[in-house]
């Protein structure tokens, strides 16, 4: 654990203020869930909470299953990083940050679908050589939890081809309604 010589007092409600650069750099945002630990020599830890992430093998099977029927490149993202992926190298997705647009697309609460001619938006920070095709948010009792996307290859627009496009956003939808109504039961 990296000490960061901040230090804060607990208020008489027993609130304490998390520091706007700890917030900035991990990524917290106000309304965002946190999970508290404590160990034996008297830490507290408080770590980002993701809904998602609790169905993290659940969304890899869903994942899997629109890639085996539907030759789609599908990943499923909490509100930070990718959780699952199937059509893609794990590796290069797996617990990655997402990019700034698919976190804009989120935000938006509404259906991406990319169009030809439009610019191809990485789902990574850090790039990646897929793009997204096709994003729907996730929302669990009103509340942006992540999100579902489609991919496609950079040089490749086979996959277009392949897959009509209702019908991939039709996919993409339902898998974003379905998990959102599993974290609401």
């Amino acid at each position: 654990m990296k000490a960061t010589g901040i230090v804060r007092r607990i208020d008489d409600l027993g609130r304490v203020v998390i520091p706007k650069e700890i917030r900035r750099t991990m990524r917290i945002r106000e309304g965002d869930p946190l999970e508290i630990y404590t160990d034996r020599e008297g830490e507290v830890i408080f770590k980002k909470y993701s809904p998602i992430g609790e169905l993290s093998s659940f969304a890899a099977q869903y994942a899997d299953t629109l890639h085996k029927t539907c030759s789609m490149a599908v990943l499923i993202c909490d509100r930070d990083a990718v959780i699952a992926s199937s059509g893609v190298s794990r590796k290069e997705y797996a617990d990655k940050p997402l990019s700034e647009e698919l976190e804009r697309m989120m935000e938006n609460r509404s259906l991406y679908v990319w169009h030809e001619g439009a610019d191809k938006l990485s789902a990574l920070r850090d790039g990646s050589g897929h793009f997204l095709s096709c994003v729907m948010p996730i929302l669990s009792e009103g509340d942006i939890i992540g999100c579902v996307a489609s991919l496609m290859e950079a040089e490749n627009d086979r996959h277009r081809e392949i897959m009509n496009v209702d019908l991939e956003s039709k996919l993409i939808q339902t898998a974003a309604g379905f998990l959102g109504r599993q974290l609401e039961s």
